[in-house]
């Protein structure tokens, strides 16, 4: 297991440590120019669209609500991501490595928009088996680029590791709970497994329903409490600051438990673990907005900026509960979601311990669900609209639980390192995807604020921009 955990990462460093973050960066500052920085600048129009929108149905086709979908995705992005994501951040990169991950997250909005808008192009209505529109990246590889057998093997290989990298979410839950209730992990761990095979028995609709009314209310208790510790902390805030923006250009040396880090490990933890945290470039914004009723394409990329901008919040506010509290020093060998409930326990005591296992558990629990609505496309895809997939998705769903209740006693760094070179995979095979079918997503970019937006300003009704795809075509000849 040592000899493994070694191998995994030195490939997962050596691919972070220069080429993706050069990748990421890169992409998302090449398609901001190109978008013209609409997605980081029009704040008003993309509130509007995306929390003004709430409580409404949406317009155009589609299988559940603009926000329903966007709820499906921020299960993955307002995940353990967000908290022991930051953490694991901080122990290993400093605090220069929160500038990072605030650095990726700005730019990685026009790159999760781009993810959206090829997600509603080449969706799929499944009519036969499960009644949804899908898509994931096996989808746009066949529907986009012709790749049929490429997409065969990119789906089988999502759906066959994707429920591996869901134990980082599972060992979040189990340490957390443990270190606050001392509950017995296998009991723990039976309760995550009933609670999510009920959930994802029905399907799209029955996620998004139960995820929109988790995620809001967890995202905001979360916020709340954790201002009020940075606020009975308000005097240490600016050195937190000052720590992050110094040590994101200059070396932090080891001090107390902390042993150090530099520049180039900033980075690499802060750019990796804010893409683990909020998403962008992943792929999994195609997988989850596919489904949305929306009239154009692109008024749903607006939650590339809606994700985002919630989930960098979420993440300061962890970071800066992790530096005012100055854990990552004085509790030297804890890291992940541990070191957060650790952060908590020093200001509420036992209350903070007991509220943190209680939002870890609730954030790990909703991350495990929209992963597993994920990797679900994989199967679609690789089974077609027929009643093979209906068996297939069923049974699925027992491969998917099982790893989640037996094998949760890997160890931490392997389940990071591990998941870290997936999400390297992921995010390469994004780019190729994005800029394979650029002047597509910039047409429809264009599209959509030279003719449409113009169009209901001038009090006309244009038609729901929506496309027949492959097997539309196909079956109607």
């Amino acid at each position: 297991m040592d000899f493994i955990l070694l191998v995994i990462q030195k490939i997962a460093n050596f691919i972070w440590e220069i080429p993706l973050p050069i990748l990421l960066v890169g992409t998302g500052l090449y398609l901001s120019i190109r978008f013209r920085f609409f997605y980081q600048l029009k704040m008003k129009f993309h509130i509007m669209n995306t929390y003004g929108t709430m409580f409404k149905k949406g317009n155009g086709e589609g299988t559940v609500s603009s926000f329903a979908a966007a709820c499906t995705a921020m299960a993955n992005t307002i995940g353990v991501g967000s908290i022991g994501g930051v953490a694991t951040a901080i122990t290993m990169g400093g605090p220069g490595a929160i500038f990072w991950l605030w650095f990726s997250a700005f730019f990685g909005m026009s790159t999760k928009a781009c993810e959206i808008i090829l997600g509603q192009r080449y969706r799929v209505k499944y009519k036969n088996s499960i009644d949804e529109y899908v898509c994931d990246r096996s989808f746009v590889m066949k529907n986009a680029m012709g790749w049929k057998t490429g997409g065969f093997i990119l789906a089988f290989c999502c759906f066959i590791f994707g429920p591996w990298t869901c134990l980082v979410q599972t060992e979040a839950v189990t340490s957390s709970l443990n270190e606050a209730f001392g509950l017995n992990v296998n009991l723990t761990l039976a309760i995550l497994g009933i609670s999510v095979a009920v959930t994802i028995i029905g399907g799209l609709r029955g996620i998004s329903s139960t995820l929109e009314k988790i995620v809001p209310p967890m995202a905001m208790g979360y916020l709340i409490i954790s201002i009020v510790l940075l606020i009975i902390n308000i005097d240490k805030i600016p050195l937190a600051f000052a720590l992050i923006f110094k040590h994101a250009f200059t070396p932090m040396a080891g001090v107390g438990g902390f042993a150090g880090a530099t520049v180039s490990q900033g980075i690499r933890f802060g750019i990796a673990r804010g893409i683990y945290s909020n998403d962008a470039g992943t792929g999994y914004g195609i997988v989850a907005h596919a489904a949305a009723k929306t009239d154009h394409p692109v008024r749903q990329s607006s939650w590339g900026f809606g994700e985002i901008f919630l989930t960098s919040i979420i993440c300061t506010v962890t970071a800066l509960s992790i530096l005012v509290t100055n854990v990552y020093i004085d509790y030297p060998g804890i890291t992940s979601a541990k070191l957060v409930t650790v952060a908590f326990k020093s200001v509420y005591g036992n209350f903070g311990s007991i509220f943190l296992a209680t939002a870890v558990a609730l954030f790990a629990w909703t991350t495990i669900v929209g992963m597993y609505y994920s990797c679900e496309k994989a199967v679609n895809y690789f089974f077609g609209d027929s009643k093979a997939n209906r068996l297939a998705t069923y049974a699925y769903m027992i491969y998917f639980i099982l790893p989640i209740v037996f094998c949760s006693n890997m160890k931490a760094d392997l389940l990071w390192a591990t998941t870290d070179l997936l999400s390297g995979i992921y995010v390469i095979i994004t780019a190729i995807l994005i800029f394979g079918n650029h002047k597509e997503i910039f047409r429809l970019f264009n599209d959509f604020w030279d003719r449409f937006i113009p169009a209901i300003k001038r009090g006309e009704n244009p038609e729901p921009v929506s496309y027949e795809t492959i097997e539309d075509i196909e079956s109607s000849k």
